[in-house]
């Protein structure tokens, strides 16, 4: 009769390793956008993931919309210390931080990691003179005035219109940036020749890219992707670089072992076959990026939307 105890305490073992951590049960994932959106999907894609993986149970996803995803910072916030709670999150809310002049930014949350993103790309009509970037940025030079599509005003394809204009020596206060509420919006105007160049994520122009209807100048990336026959901004001589990325926060106060537990889980989900798969399945680029160096590069980012906002005329 010896050996019962032993038995026990090896079942008690097995069944602790194969649990989740005991803080990742009944995990709340908030997105701070109405339904439908990107980063509902993205937490909806987590949430599937996290349980389909045995990495968190009783995942919940639940959705708090408004002021570019501030008012669902500003929920967070109050939330403090709730190790089982996190929001999914990303270079918009850097931005609508700014524009909103939200009482809370990102340096008051804790920041878990980056997830996925997607580059940016300068599109004009196929019947446009520009054939490229070099083209339009000298034609740009020569009038500032010359109209350039794309999403709410401070967002990422704004910051992107202002970035370009700096490196193509262009003065950002004096461009013209017609902001449209989506991407089918931007596309009618750059159709219908309203405007010279629109921009936008590559995969809402893709398949005008490839059809014809379109001619895109230059991505965002930091190098040519593969899938994207499209030259780097970079390798024409412009130094800029954007990812519309998307990541995952979580309340302020948590504990050392809080925050690990939830960056190992996100570490997890990350490395999961289910992931890369969701990944593949959605055209998303992986930027995985967690734990301190995410620490860093949000407040790098702060920084630099902050400086590009400004240059923009959209803060002070």
């Amino acid at each position: 009769m010896k050996w019962k105890p032993t038995v026990l305490v090896l079942s008690a073992l097995l069944t602790t390793s194969l649990a989740p951590a005991q803080g990742l049960n009944n995990l709340r994932i908030m997105a701070p956008a109405s339904p439908g959106g990107g980063w509902d999907q993205t937490s909806r894609a987590i949430q599937t993931v996290l349980q389909g993986e045995g990495i968190a149970r009783g995942v919940q996803v639940f959705n708090v919309p408004g002021a570019g995803g501030t008012i669902g910072l500003a929920q967070l916030y109050n939330s403090k210390g709730d190790g089982n709670l996190l929001m999914t999150m990303g270079l918009v809310m850097v931005g609508a931080i700014q524009t909103n002049s939200s009482k809370v930014d990102l340096s008051r949350v804790t920041p878990i990691a980056r997830l996925t993103g997607e580059y940016e790309v300068i599109v004009v009509p196929a019947s446009s003179p520009h054939k490229t970037l070099d083209d339009l940025a000298a034609a740009w030079k020569a009038n500032p005035s010359l109209a350039f599509a794309g999403g709410s005003a401070g967002g990422t394809d704004h910051i992107l219109v202002g970035l370009f204009a700096k490196a193509a020596g262009v003065d950002p206060k004096k461009m013209n940036y017609v902001p449209f509420s989506g991407g089918g919006e931007t596309l009618a105007a750059l159709l219908g020749n309203q405007v010279v160049a629109g921009v936008a994520g590559y995969g809402e122009f893709e398949a005008q890219i490839k059809a014809g209807k379109l001619r895109a100048l230059g991505l965002s990336a930091p190098k040519a992707q593969a899938g994207i026959p499209v030259p780097t901004m970079k390798s024409q001589g412009y130094n800029v670089e954007l990812a519309n990325w998307r990541g995952i926060v979580a309340p302020p106060g948590l504990t050392g072992s809080e925050k690990a537990a939830l960056v190992a889980a996100m570490d997890k989900l990350h490395a999961s076959k289910a992931w890369k798969d969701t990944l593949k399945a959605r055209n998303w680029t992986d930027l995985y990026m967690s734990g301190s160096k995410f620490d860093v590069f949000l407040k790098l980012e702060a920084n630099r939307t902050r400086e590009i906002l400004k240059d923009i005329g959209l803060v002070k």
